[in-house]
């Protein structure tokens, strides 16, 4: 699969154009779809992008932080709303959630004491717990959006407490390795691309220490490839089971608060951002590091995503996540996804199952329930286009799986004979006929 040559001509032009304007040695944004990297769009010669050319991944770090934190919640060895104190004991800021610093709305103050921590050598995590005190709360609790990275530090110090192991050993054995990361390092390893600040009225370039974060890591260390970081969005699109239940990635991607009150187009869950684009969102994370930038945006329902590196702090004109997610939109404004094929069942339903399908009705309004053989599941399309899911929960009762009937049960009832003739769901009872009283 590739972008058709339209496209790609739309897409490598806005890479051109954001090269130019925003004066960046080297710029690249790929585009990955159904798991692949399929087109590549770089510009600029210092030095020239290719797929395995590593940049400083700066904040996108993060995620990866938050799926080691959501393995540990789903290994039952703790829960998001675990308070710090439980596997930190003794902070000051004890009472703060794992939740709350996943989704920065612990009100947390963004950065440790100390030397600013992205351009200096890191300490360890004793050092990074002897830092704090009770007045680093910059907002109440859960109350309002505040970005921290030293909410991720004190992540990355729950996992080494709780598993015994480095944050970065944690990472390349649960993460890494699983999913075939190899490019995908703590420290730069070549060809890697230096990092510079541009001057504003020279041109000239400062290449940018390239620093040991310490304890600090979990929240901006990592370096990583085109190549490898397409690997990740896919994974965010589709995850692999083995490293992250589908369901699990699927919370991360739920709002734990807002952070952009005004319009709405802007949140954060658990470890992600989310970006809303007109009726879409996108999942992801930007990232900066001095001499970096980075981006990541995936819209999960068309396995479809962008990925970008700059080796400049910043842009001058515009940024990187933001071409990023005009890319993303490029491209499925222009190409959106084929839907799935309909393929003819192969045999009937069960006759228990086929006995509930057809039409129902709930205050003269009606349903369509329909069997989905390959899913195991009951299909009900209400008012002939909001589709609802319920899986098998025993007999005669199946568990909503999707939108406003997610969790609720679906209960049929039988007459004196055994034929069903109702469906009860949550206290909503549908009936065969328009004219029954519910």
């Amino acid at each position: 699969m590739s972008l058709s040559p339209e496209t790609a001509r739309r897409v490598d032009g806005l890479v051109a154009e954001a090269q130019a304007a925003g004066h960046a040695p080297s710029l690249l944004i790929g585009v990955v779809r159904d798991g692949a990297l399929i087109h590549l769009g770089v510009a600029g010669e210092h030095p020239r992008p290719d797929v395995d050319l590593q940049y400083r991944l700066g904040s996108i770090s993060k995620t990866m932080t938050a799926v080691l934190v959501m393995q540990e919640r789903d290994a039952g060895r703790l829960t998001l709303d675990d308070p710090l104190d439980r596997h930190l004991p003794g902070t000051p800021l004890g009472a703060l959630t794992l939740r709350q610093l996943l989704g920065h709305a612990s009100g947390l103050q963004r950065e440790p004491d100390g030397q600013w921590w992205e351009r200096a050598e890191g300490g360890d995590l004793a050092t990074l717990l002897a830092g704090l005190s009770a007045d680093k709360i910059a907002y109440p609790p859960h109350l309002s959006y505040h970005y921290s990275n030293l909410a991720y530090g004190l992540l990355g110090g729950v996992l080494e407490r709780l598993t015994g192991k480095p944050w970065f050993d944690l990472l390349r054995e649960r993460i890494l390795d699983p999913l075939g990361m190899r490019r995908t390092t703590y420290q730069a390893t070549e060809p890697f691309a230096r990092g510079y600040v541009v001057h504003p009225w020279h041109d000239t370039l400062r290449e940018e220490p390239r620093t040991d974060t310490g304890a600090m890591a979990p929240a901006g260390q990592l370096w990583a490839t085109a190549a490898d970081l397409a690997t990740w969005a896919a994974f965010l699109a589709d995850p692999a089971p083995g490293v992250l239940a589908a369901a699990s990635l699927t919370e991360m991607c739920a709002p734990v608060v807002i952070s952009d009150l005004d319009s709405w187009r802007g949140g954060h869950g658990l470890g992600l951002e989310l970006y809303r684009q007109g009726d879409r969102v996108y999942v992801g994370h930007g990232g900066s590091m001095p001499g970096y930038v980075a981006a990541l945006a995936v819209h999960r329902p068309s396995r479809t995503g962008v990925v970008g590196f700059a080796n400049s702090y910043g842009f001058r004109v515009g940024g990187i996540s933001l071409l990023g997610q005009q890319v993303l939109t490029t491209v499925l404004d222009a190409e959106p996804a084929l839907a799935t094929p309909w393929r003819p069942a192969t045999a009937a339903p069960p006759a228990e199952v086929a006995e509930l399908t057809g039409r129902w009705w709930w205050m003269g309004h009606p349903t369509d329930v329909t069997w989905d053989a390959g899913a195991g599941q009951l299909v009900a399309y209400r008012r002939g286009e909001r589709m609802l899911r319920f899986a098998p929960a025993g007999p005669d009762r199946w568990r909503g799986c999707s939108a406003e009937e997610n969790g609720e049960l679906l209960a049929v009832l039988r007459d004196g004979d055994g034929r069903a003739v109702a469906l009860d769901v949550a206290t909503f009872v549908l009936t065969r006929t328009p004219d029954e009283e519910p």
